[in-house]
């Protein structure tokens, strides 16, 4: 084998067949596995790459090849949200297992965004997408390249024909409330993230049944939507919290918020009620009922669907729904500052 020179940038396929001694085209068909390669020539080939840190570019082979990538990309609107990043841990996972590979950008919950996003990974020629969208129009989607199947999680698609998993909003937030009506309270407050987003409409059609059902008038008042961090979750209950009439008790519609309410609540040196959408770690050390699903499940299913499409693009799209259900620490009545 010849000696390595020194490298100044990327080793490339021309270097490792200099040092192997053989053409370029032989060093390719060994990357490419191909038959009649002698395993000598084989071995000289692999061991001149690992002493150039030289890697075969597998996404640029198999475009030449005329096939579609094992990359899956999966766009969402926040990663720093707990849920979603256990979403996409689990996703990964199942995809990896089947042999692709997760490729997750965000698109900091910003439609536009999200089209950019969705149209430079498919020029990529991902195998397909899996979306948590924030963008109120999915007919973008209906025109992908190569007819990359495109999976919706978590929220629902609007005006496309495809498959999609979520959760059941509507009847958590019915289960929230009814869980502080049963507690006493009549003033009950939402604390919301954005109200573009399908997840928050679901959670108002059911927050808005269980109050009317339970004779509660007026409600409409205590409706905050501009929450999305701790921090402005933070303010936002702050604020509403020191009107003329405060509300008694919170629903709370993401981890973040709930965290968001409690410092709010530490800050005002006064409590409420309060039942949060999403369970997290300090949750149960903290006494918040919480509103919980089974996120890896959603995962899963959104996995089980994309694989499915992958191998029979024809078949008709599927819609799953991921049940919600109360998990009641006591924090409806009041939760008691720590």
């Amino acid at each position: 084998m010849n000696e390595a020179a020194p490298s100044t940038g990327a080793p490339t396929l021309a270097q490792v067949a200099k040092l192997a001694g053989v053409s370029v085209k032989t060093a390719s068909r060994v990357f490419r596995g191909e038959r009649y390669v002698t395993a000598e020539t084989a071995q000289k080939v692999h061991q001149a790459a690992s002493m150039l840190g030289f890697r075969p570019n597998r996404i640029a082979r198999e475009l030449r090849q005329g096939s579609r990538s094992t990359l899956i990309g999966m766009i969402t609107g926040d990663l720093g949200n707990p849920f979603y990043a256990r979403i996409a841990s689990v996703l990964e996972r199942e995809l990896r297992a089947a042999g692709y590979q997760l490729i997750t950008v965000t698109s900091e919950a910003d439609g536009s965004a999200e089209d950019r996003l969705a149209e430079e990974l498919l020029e990529r020629r991902v195998a397909g997408l899996v979306v948590v969208s924030s963008a109120s129009d999915h007919h973008r989607y209906l025109a992908s390249p190569g007819g990359a199947p495109v999976i919706f999680l978590d929220r629902p698609k609007t005006g496309v024909s495809a498959d999609v998993v979520v959760l059941d909003d509507r009847a958590g937030a019915r289960a929230a409330v009814r869980n502080l009506l049963q507690a006493g309270h009549e003033r009950i407050a939402i604390i919301s993230d954005r109200g573009q987003l399908a997840t928050h409409r679901e959670r108002m059609t059911g927050f808005s049944e269980a109050l009317v059902e339970g004779g509660i008038a007026n409600w409409e008042c205590y409706v905050r939507d501009e929450a999305h961090t701790a921090r402005t979750a933070k303010n936002v209950v702050a604020a509403v919290m020191s009107r003329g009439l405060p509300p008694t008790a919170l629903v709370t519609t993401s981890s973040l918020i709930t965290i968001g309410a409690i410092t709010a609540f530490q800050r005002l040196n006064r409590t409420a009620g309060v039942v949060g959408f999403d369970d997290f770690e300090l949750a149960e050390v903290l006494g918040i009922s919480v509103i919980t699903h089974d996120f890896a499940a959603l995962a899963r299913e959104g996995a089980r669907l994309l694989l499915d499409r992958l191998q029979d693009a024809g078949a008709a799209p599927r819609s799953i729904v991921v049940p919600c259900r109360l998990i009641d620490r006591g924090s409806a009545g009041r939760y008691e500052l720590v």
